[in-house]
């Protein structure tokens, strides 16, 4: 049986969500998994829980756990990947130095300069991961969780020189979310289908279809165009008044959750417009600069963790919606599966540039993942694209020249930044994150 060794295992719910789902994959039974983390005592956290779920669903696997990583990596058949690069304080200024310029980001952490630089931490460490890889085991598959997903996986799909694909979760639900939120009926909505491809955290509903073929894009945009005229309340849309407003200002929705999509654009949170917060309900997550999340204590987190170890012991696990198991049992067992799967672009979309990342379907079988061809995306929503797009390319450049200069023109590439600060700020604002990044970037010149 293959041996699967999951990187980050101290994000103790995401690898919950991940080797359960394994676990409860009757191909997969037998399976060896090797828990990697560089904080000892998370690690154990993943341990206990995943030997737990193993030992209540009844399957028959090796769990290990090691801080080694080569150790953890010898012999791989598949790796996950979900590391966060950077202390609290790092991710906190992520959003903090921009803020005082007047750049506010609500997650940052995949787009704009939260998330450049959040993958010029992260992509020295995968680099590492990748030689370590191609020695210990080179026909392994790399299954990158880890966000800012265009840029890492697009620069891991160019420079890393193993198999690779990245997977998010944010297209899974999309549809049978947003069809809650709009109380549409089951019996129109049940075994509908869709196309969806984009970029990820920008992918667009490209079409919906009920079972017998009925378009059900008239449906969504009625009862959509009833609640922002008041005709109706659907409670639920009012976390997804942007979504909305993208929906009929450009005519496609996009996958990504309001608040995360608003600081990818140059529309919605903007220092001169500042009621619009307010009006699309764009909910921030920002952090004080004594490092405790608002929303969050680091106490209420751990005590969260140690329930769910807890818990582990006595309750089953239920299926998520993320990928990777059932990835890993088409590529073991040959079961063909359809993902989305962030790949190098290629021409699957022939109105994006080439080297672009983008979220695209793919079939998977046990010859590997391969990308399926879209077509071309309607004009607006490849524009769209193509705006954040030019920053991710910028990225892969700098992370790979290693160049300050480089840096700067991804910044400044940013559609969000672009829209709200002058080149000098954006300059600034970089210069202020190369420090309080100095530990991890100090090979930028």
């Amino acid at each position: 049986m293959p041996k699967l060794t999951f990187i980050g295992a101290g994000s103790v719910e995401f690898a919950k969500n991940v080797l359960g789902d394994c676990i409860i994959t009757p191909e997969l039974n037998g399976m060896e998994i090797s828990l990697h983390d560089i904080n000892k005592e998370r690690l154990e956290m993943s341990r206990i829980l995943i030997e737990n779920i193993a030992r209540i669903e009844g399957g028959d696997f090796k769990v290990t756990a090691t801080l080694d990583r080569r150790e953890a990596l010898k012999g791989a058949n598949y790796i996950v990947n979900a590391i966060r690069v950077g202390s609290e304080e790092q991710i906190m200024m992520d959003k903090e130095i921009p803020a005082k310029y007047g750049l506010e980001q609500t997650v940052g952490d995949t787009s704009g300069i939260g998330g450049l630089f959040r993958a010029l931490r992260t992509i020295p460490t995968m680099e590492g991961f990748a030689r370590d890889i191609q020695d210990l085991c080179p026909d392994a598959y790399f299954l990158n969780y880890t966000n800012p997903m265009p840029i890492l996986s697009g620069y891991m799909e160019r420079y890393g020189g193993i198999k690779h694909v990245g997977l998010c979760h944010s297209v899974q639900p999309f549809t049978r979310d947003f069809f809650r939120r709009l109380e549409m009926p089951v019996e129109m909505t049940e075994g509908h289908s869709w196309v969806i491809a984009g970029i990820n955290h920008m992918a667009w509903l490209l079409e919906v279809k009920t079972r017998d073929g009925v378009d059900l894009y008239p449906e969504i945009r009625r009862r959509v165009r009833e609640h922002l005229d008041g005709v109706r309340n659907y409670e639920g849309l009012e976390e997804d008044l942007v979504r909305s407003d993208m929906l009929f200002r450009f005519g496609y929705c996009i996958t990504e959750s309001s608040y995360h999509f608003a600081e990818y654009n140059p529309w919605y949170i903007k220092r001169n417009y500042p009621e619009h917060i307010d009006r699309y309900n764009i909910r921030q997550r920002r952090r004080r600069l004594d490092g405790k999340p608002v929303n969050q204590t680091r106490d209420e987190y751990w005590q969260k963790m140690n329930e769910m170890v807890s818990s582990s012991a006595v309750s089953r696990h239920k299926r998520t919606s993320e990928y990777a198991s059932l990835i890993l049992r088409a590529l073991h067992a040959d079961i063909p599966l359809r993902i989305h799967g962030n790949v190098i672009n290629n021409g699957m979309i022939p109105n994006l540039p080439p080297l672009a990342c983008v979220e695209i379907p793919c079939m998977v079988d046990n010859t590997g993942v391969h990308p399926c061809y879209v077509g071309p995306l309607p004009t607006q929503c490849a524009a769209i694209n193509v705006m954040s797009i030019n920053m991710h390319l910028m990225a892969v450049e700098a992370a790979r020249s290693r160049k300050k200069e480089n840096i700067y023109m991804a910044a400044m590439l940013d559609p969000h930044a672009a829209a709200e600060l002058s080149m000098d700020d954006i300059v600034k604002v970089c210069d202020e994150l190369l420090e309080a990044n100095k530990n991890w970037l100090s090979e930028f010149n």
